[in-house]
């Protein structure tokens, strides 16, 4: 993903909100989100060409999402892919914190990113966010935050405008529909705020819309989730093609496993 905007344990019927924008390359081969053949209880979208993913729930509530951080000086093209990171996590049963002590010494080795690891049950519910930029994990505590391909919470104006989009979209709950209209935001941001991450000053500006659509790159899939206190779980998709055209869209609906 390159926008992951969260309302964590905000709302009194709502524990989880998620908000999220994939920007990629039309040209890579991904699969949209679904249950996964290889893994049933795995609800989430593929990378054709990595075989990891973005971002993805399981029936029994693991959630994990992630998002490059934007350093091309520092990337290296024979590092492993980043999205298993995240499909690994789904697809396996450790512990958050037994995960992170597997990952954690050889993140080094994969290009920047940032990872939210989740458990959404009611007995263990947390969730985590660990970047191999920043240091050591990082538990949540109740709050609405915003990653983008930056550190959490960086004050990128996408950030900081999507976080106050969130927070009063949260009032609407369960209607969606403000939640998917704050992810089609294409407004560009004005130059003096915009960061300096080693990109072209063209290229800063089409990537500071929470909505990206720039030649052969931009935003691929808007997808809401949303976990109830019920332990109901709401994941909506919607796929983009270029120029931001719609493609498909998907609804899934599910209660978490007891």
């Amino acid at each position: 993903m390159c926008l992951i905007l969260v309302a964590w344990c905000s709302h009194p019927h709502y524990p989880l909100v998620v908000a999220a924008n994939r920007d990629e390359f039309f040209s890579r081969r991904t699969a949209r989100a679904d249950f996964l053949p290889d893994h049933p209880q795995v609800l989430a979208g593929r990378d054709i060409e990595g075989g990891g993913t973005w971002m993805g729930i399981t029936r029994s509530g693991r959630f994990a999402a992630l998002t490059n951080y934007r350093d091309p000086s520092s990337q290296h093209q024979d590092a492993p892919s980043r999205g298993a990171l995240v499909a690994d996590f789904l697809g396996g049963d450790d512990s958050i914190d037994a995960y992170l002590a597997r990952i954690v010494p050889r993140a080094p080795a994969y290009n920047g990113f940032n990872l939210l690891l989740g458990d959404m049950s009611k007995e263990n519910r947390r969730l985590v966010w660990f970047s191999n930029v920043a240091g050591a994990p990082t538990e949540l505590t109740p709050g609405v935050y915003g990653v983008s391909n930056h550190l959490l919470d960086s004050p990128w104006p996408k950030v900081g405008a999507g976080k106050t989009a969130l927070a009063g979209a949260l009032s609407a709950l369960p209607d969606a529909a403000p939640l998917f209209d704050l992810l089609r935001d294409d407004g560009v941001h004005p130059d003096e705020a915009l960061p300096r991450t080693g990109v072209s000053l063209e290229w800063e500006r089409l990537l500071s819309s929470a909505f990206v659509r720039a030649p052969g790159y931009g935003t691929r899939n808007s997808t809401v989730l949303t976990l109830g206190a019920d332990g109901w779980a709401n994941f909506d998709e919607q796929t983009w093609l270029e120029e931001g055209r719609p493609g498909g869209r998907a609804h899934f609906r599910f209660a978490l496993a007891a």
